[in-house]
This record gives C-alpha cells, sequence and structure tokens, in this order.
C-alpha cells in the first residue's frame, strides 16, 4: 500500500473533516431522505435523487480519508533536527537566481496542498527539485511556465 506523506497539520485537517462529515453531513443527509420519500413517488422525486446522490458522494469521501489516515506517514518536522537540507515538511526560503525576488515555501502532503498559501505538494515539481538539497545550492526548477533558477537562501523547520 502507498504511504501517504502528511504533516502534523494536515492529519488534524483530515481528521476535522472527517468528523464533521461523519457527525453533521450523513445525520442531516439521512433527514434529507427520511424527508424526501414521506413525498411519495420516488421514481419521480428530486429531491430524494438530489439527497441520494449527496449520500453517495460524502460517504465516498468518508471512505477516502479514512484510507489516507490508515496509510498516512505523519511527519513532525519540528522533532528532526535541522541540517540545512531540505525535506519533507520543512519551510524554504527561495531567491529567484534572475529577478532576486524571495519566495517561500513549505512542502506540504498532496491533500494539504495550498499555491495561495505557499504551500507546495511534495509531488509539484518545484518540491521534486528542492528535496536534498541544501542551504547555498542553486536548483533549476522545470516548471510549466519554463525553467526557473532558484537559490536556497533558508531551510527552516517550523
Amino acid at each position: 500500500m502507498n504511504k501517504y506523506p502528511m504533516t502534523v497539520a494536515g492529519e488534524a485537517s483530515l481528521r476535522q473533516e472527517l468528523d464533521h462529515l461523519k457527525r453533521v453531513e450523513r445525520p442531516r443527509i439521512s433527514q434529507a431522505i427520511a424527508e424526501a420519500r414521506e413525498h411519495g413517488d420516488l421514481k419521480e422525486n428530486a429531491e430524494y435523487h438530489a439527497a441520494r446522490e449527496q449520500q453517495s458522494f460524502t460517504e465516498g469521501r468518508i471512505m477516502e480519508i479514512e484510507g489516507k489516515l490508515g496509510n498516512a506517514q505523519v511527519i513532525d518536522v519540528t522533532t528532526i533536527k535541522p541540517t540545512g537540507k531540505v525535506i519533507f515538511g520543512t519551510t524554504v526560503d527561495l531567491i529567484n537566481v534572475e529577478t532576486d525576488a524571495t519566495v517561500t515555501y513549505r512542502i506540504v502532503g498532496e491533500d494539504e496542498a495550498d499555491v495561495k498559501s505557499n504551500l507546495i505538494s511534495v509531488g509539484s515539481p518545484i518540491a521534486r527539485a528542492l528535496i536534498g538539497k541544501e542551504e547555498g545550492d542553486v536548483v533549476l526548477v522545470r516548471a510549466p511556465g519554463g525553467d526557473i533558477e532558484y537559490e536556497i537562501d533558508a531551510v527552516r523547520h517550523v
């Protein structure tokens, strides 16, 4: 089975979503199905079909989250001794060699990725180029928008 790397925050977020789906959404959908059944003929009952579709989606998501949590490899980077090397969970300060612009990314699991919050997936082109490199290294990132050279300014375990 595949292991899913995730940060402590990512695991907590998935557990919170799972709890919400089980405690709030499941009962709400069951109630909607029960109410729709009371309206009579199920073949032409749009409310019933919509609620069943929503139930199917919710149950699928619950199974997906439970599978990921069951195969999760939770990595708490704050417990790992800083070496200056880029690993999963580290926060990396980069300097664009061409423009001197700086950017900071945190390398996280796929479910946690949010580019707007500078959280990049471990499978992204930038993260794949950075993993294993050290502070001071110049890295060529082959991105869909073109090749970009970054210098690794700092690697932080936060």
